[in-house]
């Protein structure tokens, strides 16, 4: 499989996920934007065929020159993978205004913005795939998640909304839903899980381990299988899904 001549973009892409979706994305040969908000962690991992450019999904302005400025430099993004997100949860009575406004513009404004201008190009092409990184919390309520799950749940409306816009077009818009994935982000929850608990960080570790279905952490690498599916040959007929990467059910 190649993706020669591809333009990809990958919000996010400076750690975790995003990172190994564009290292994958890149290895199979498109040219690939990651963006983060601090262009040193970018700079530290971009290699052949991966650019940083820092960019704040959360500013409307910021978004809109950045994406034009890669889309100037490397041509029309033709996929789109709107990764970029925070994971943090808070009880409903401690979730004041600006944690819940934070959430919202980084994960829901975040992947709308950056969905929105990467298509600006997209749609003059023939070809193109858009993939938001939501999470098994935008199927299901997450206890002591509930501004996160919003987020989430927000993230596939979105995509199931553009899916049915652009149907029949040669675009697609589908959503990965992990478990809990074995990335920076897990590391940084199980401390604040210990706190809020008042458990220890082995027992926070045990707790969203259990959660996944095969009671394992989910490796980055089973993420970007699913991306690779989406954005491979074949797929053209994967549209508006949510592609659970949970180890079962949920």
């Amino acid at each position: 499989m190649t993706l020669d001549g591809k333009h990809a973009l990958v919000t996010g892409g400076g750690t975790g996920i995003g990172l190994a979706i564009a290292q994958d994305l890149a290895a199979k040969g498109a040219q690939v934007t990651i963006t983060g908000r601090r262009q040193e962690v970018l700079d530290d991992v971009a290699t052949k065929g991966i650019t940083g450019m820092a960019m704040d999904v959360r500013d409307e302005a910021d978004v809109v020159a950045k994406i034009a400025a890669a889309v100037a430099a490397h041509g029309p993004i033709q996929i789109c993978i709107a990764n970029a997100g925070i994971a943090e949860g808070k009880s409903l009575h401690k979730t004041d205004m600006a944690f819940w406004r934070n959430m919202m513009a980084t994960n829901l404004d975040g992947a709308f913005l950056t969905i929105r201008e990467s298509m600006n190009s997209m749609r003059q092409t023939d070809w193109g795939r858009v993939i938001a990184v939501s999470s098994m919390a935008g199927l299901r309520g997450l206890p002591g998640a509930s501004c996160y799950s919003a987020s989430k749940h927000g993230m596939i409306g979105l995509i199931r909304s553009l899916s049915e816009d652009y149907m029949g077009s040669p675009f697609t818009f589908n959503a990965l839903c992990p478990g809990y994935v074995d990335t920076p982000i897990v590391t940084r929850n199980t401390t604040s899980i210990a706190q809020r608990a008042g458990i220890t960080e082995d027992k926070a570790r045990e707790m969203m381990t259990q959660a996944n279905r095969h009671q394992r952490l989910i490796e980055p690498s089973e993420v970007v299988a699913a991306a690779a599916w989406i954005v491979g040959p074949g797929s053209g007929s994967i549209n508006g899904q949510c592609v659970e990467i949970a180890g079962g059910q949920m």
